[in-house]
């Protein structure tokens, strides 16, 4: 069965064969949804089907992408996706909310969400037997795409601005990629990344370029769907009134655009086999020193007008969001909105999450922030169920980590010296 049928353009609807096109739309630079035959999927596929498979990883959905299974058994590339989802009991309370949790992607094999994304580009890279896959990133695609390929040893170059936390660029090296910093923003190495891949033939997995990206990052609302699933039906078989519940709302963090518009497509996918009967409600948030997506969802507009972008949470940092109009729509079509929050807020987020023993960078963190600022205003009530995804480990830039905190004391190699700072502990 050929799953992949084509290409329609987000923009202007044009539709292309897969051989048509590589990126986006010839006609006006517009990004490509990946379209599937949804009609010989519903024929062939229910979703016991797809819930009874044994793998735990994102290749559980493997009859739902447009890619072969890649080669080898048992590596890295094969344990990206089906992360953790955690009750934040206590985080709930704090703010109002019945219902709370948490989906952890640090628990990725190179601790962040990119994993899913580049799993799946470097699977079509083997297809089409390309010899070399190029990106731009801020750190995170360029470790899991350096990841995923040093797995199966597919050649991978990664262009990062040389302002990148340490922690990533180490990933980089490690991995084996052949790593350039750029005197220069994100931005510029994007561009100078698919000018790279133009000159050279290599193969681009630019976020918000490549449309293979979204379908990596689609498989996270397939694992939503699942546990929600498997949460549903602990709700209704109780007689707790939580069983009259409302939509399941996910708070997700968002720079260039492609995780959010990436869970929207999955859920689109699910909702166009007929698998489930609503889309939940998709919240977006963005740091206010790069709220370009943001901007354009209240001002009612798709098109993103670029921003100078600074924040903390490098990750999210991004003039001109390559994915932004469907990052606007998912928002949009799903009766959500766009939060924008502070740095300060950001750090404060890492440290509350990490007293849950979720121990986040600053772009994860960025959507936690933003359901306490959701929670105090309205935008979700006390008996809305929130789900709030993690995208990325701590690990990352651990001296973002070191400002949300206070110091470690150093004491005296005394027992005195410990009894002061017991009797702090006790007051608290």
């Amino acid at each position: 069965m050929n799953k992949f049928t084509g290409y329609r353009c987000s923009l202007c609807g044009r539709e292309y064969l897969p051989g048509q096109v590589t990126y986006t739309c010839p006609q006006d630079g517009g990004n490509l949804d990946v379209i599937l035959d949804y009609e010989g999927l519903r024929d062939k596929y229910q979703p016991e089907d797809i819930t009874s498979r044994t793998d735990s990883s994102l290749w559980r959905y493997l009859p739902l992408l447009p890619v072969p299974e890649p080669p080898g058994d048992s590596t890295p590339l094969h344990a990206a996706g089906w992360t953790p989802v955690f009750a934040l009991p206590r985080l709930a309370e704090k703010l109002g909310l019945q219902n709370l949790w948490l989906k952890d992607e640090s628990r990725n094999p190179t601790a962040s969400f990119k994993d899913r994304a580049s799993a799946v580009v470097v699977a079509r890279a083997q297809e089409i037997k390309a010899e070399v896959v190029v990106t731009a990133s801020t750190g995170n695609a360029g470790a899991a795409l350096a990841g995923m390929s040093a797995a199966i040893g597919q050649k991978a170059v990664i262009f990062a601005p040389k302002s990148a936390p340490q922690a990533k660029v180490a990933q980089l090296l490690i991995f084996g990629a052949q790593v350039i910093l750029v005197d220069g923003t994100y931005d510029e190495a994007f561009d100078l990344t698919v000018q790279a891949a133009n000159e050279f033939g290599w193969y681009c997995r630019n976020t918000g370029y490549n449309p293979f990206t979204a379908e990596g990052k689609k498989t996270a609302a397939f694992e939503i769907w699942e546990w929600w699933m498997e949460e549903h039906r602990e709700w209704h078989e109780t007689d707790s009134p939580r069983n009259h519940h409302s939509p399941l709302t996910i708070f997700v963090s968002v720079g260039d655009g492609n995780i959010i518009s990436g869970i929207h497509k999955g859920f689109k996918d699910l909702l166009s086999l007929g698998w489930i009967p609503e889309i939940p409600r998709l919240i977006g948030v963005q740091a206010e020193g790069s709220a370009a997506i943001a901007n354009a969802f209240h001002a009612g507009q798709e098109v993103v007008t670029p921003v100078s972008a600074k924040t903390i949470a490098d990750s999210i940092s991004v003039d001109l969001p390559r994915d932004g109009v469907r990052a606007v729509r998912a928002a949009r079509e799903t009766g959500g909105t766009y939060i924008t929050v502070s740095d300060d807020e950001i750090l404060n987020a890492i440290a509350e999450l990490g007293k849950m023993g979720v121990f986040a960078e600053p772009a994860g963190a960025t959507a936690y922030a933003g359901l306490v600022r959701a929670a105090s205003s309205g935008v979700v009530g006390s008996e809305d169920p929130v789900l709030v995804v993690n995208t990325g480990s701590g690990l990352k830039d651990v001296r973002a980590a070191m400002k949300a905190v206070a110091e470690a004391p150093v004491i005296e190699p005394t027992l005195k010296a410990v009894r002061k700072i017991a009797r702090t502990l006790n007051k608290k």
